[in-house]
């Protein structure tokens, strides 16, 4: 993410000029635009014409440049685009005030986005910044007979590449090399800047012998991990070992399933821990709260007045902070946020027991 510029307006608000260079980009503001406040940019409009002397094609598409007070935000993932839908406020043409409109806003689109800033949303636009130039990882994980492939995003993990067939013995098995050739082609076309090549047993091993062999140019990208499993579950496995921290400083996903390993052994052991909207606030009035769990979706809703808390979520995140607690903000996408959602959609790691 790139911060172009920043500028107060009236009301104790900030427009902050942003450039999307990532589809991690475009996720974190789709978390940080809210409905009710203002975005603006160029776009395209189909603009109906009223000329009588030319037969109606059902519009034109004009660019124009436009503010819309928002009302609905949605991230496409599949479709690399963030749409902001709302009401136009200001246009450059008067005619197409108060009328609806969805800004789709690609990578390096330039955006405005006016607002009363919440600490949480300023961070989160911060890490972002900060993580422009972390490098691309990729994880595969690979035992007899199958391999896997992810690519890691701040917005979860993504599987790119899933390589199954029976080997050793028998009439339908498959060489073991046709399963680590297919496994190099996957990781040459991804082009990643890193790839964790993990798994449990040897078979990794051999793996990397045959990429040292037939894809040599890979080999000083390549770091090895033990772990017990493949598949999401083996990547959860290098996650939690902080593998990708290595090669990538700071990694969301990394610091959430950590955090949630804590706070689900901390559940299982009676140790200091609420979770619950309600237990949570409660936390947060008595100052316990040393590390303040919440889900991103679960934070949206409830900040757009669509949620079912009886808190101030708002407040209960500027009373952790002020009273020293950190706070993250996991994402819905990736399974420790799915594990947070099932104990409410935030919770808390305490500094001591309340009861």
């Amino acid at each position: 993410m790139r911060i172009a510029e920043r500028q107060r307006v009236e009301g104790g608000g900030e427009r902050i000029t942003v450039v999307p260079e990532s589809l991690d980009d475009l996720w974190h503001l789709s978390y940080v635009i809210d409905p009710g406040d203002f975005v603006a940019g160029d776009t395209t409009r189909r603009i109906q014409r009223n000329d009588e002397d030319l037969r109606d094609t059902g519009g034109e598409r004009e660019h124009l440049w436009v503010k819309l007070e928002v009302e609905d935000v949605e991230f496409a993932k599949f479709a690399n685009r963030l749409r902001v839908s709302g009401v136009i406020s200001e246009c450059s043409r008067e005619d197409q005030l108060g009328l609806h409109h969805t800004i789709n806003v690609e990578e390096h689109t330039e955006l405005d986005v006016e607002k009363v800033w919440n600490t949480d949303q300023l961070e989160r636009l911060e890490e972002a910044e900060e993580a422009t130039d972390q490098p691309d990882v990729a994880i595969a994980t690979v035992e007899e007979g199958e391999a896997y492939v992810h690519t890691v995003a701040q917005y979860g993990t993504e599987e790119r590449a899933s390589i199954t067939g029976p080997t050793g013995k028998g009439e339908y098995a498959r060489p073991r090399e046709e399963l680590f050739e297919e496994l190099t082609a996957v990781l040459q076309r991804l082009d990643a800047d890193a790839i964790i090549l993990a798994g449990p047993g040897f078979t990794k091993q051999d793996a990397l012998g045959y990429i040292e062999e037939n894809a040599a140019d890979l080999m000083e990208k390549i770091t090895t991990v033990d772990t017990s499993s493949v598949g999401d579950r083996g990547v959860h496995e290098v996650l939690k070992r902080g593998a990708v921290e290595d090669v990538q400083q700071q990694t969301r996903i990394a610091e959430e399933a950590s955090l949630i390993d804590e706070l689900t052994e901390r559940i299982a052991t009676g140790a200091e821990v609420a979770y619950g909207p309600d237990s949570v606030a409660e936390a947060a009035d008595y100052g316990a709260i040393e590390h303040l769990l919440v889900l991103d979706d679960r934070l949206r809703s409830e900040r757009a007045g669509e949620g079912e808390w009886d808190i101030d979520v708002d407040r209960l995140v500027e009373t952790t902070e002020q009273k020293g607690g950190e706070v993250t903000v996991f994402s819905s996408e990736f399974d420790p946020g799915q594990q947070l959602a099932n104990l409410g959609g935030i919770a808390a790691l305490l500094r001591y027991r309340l009861s």
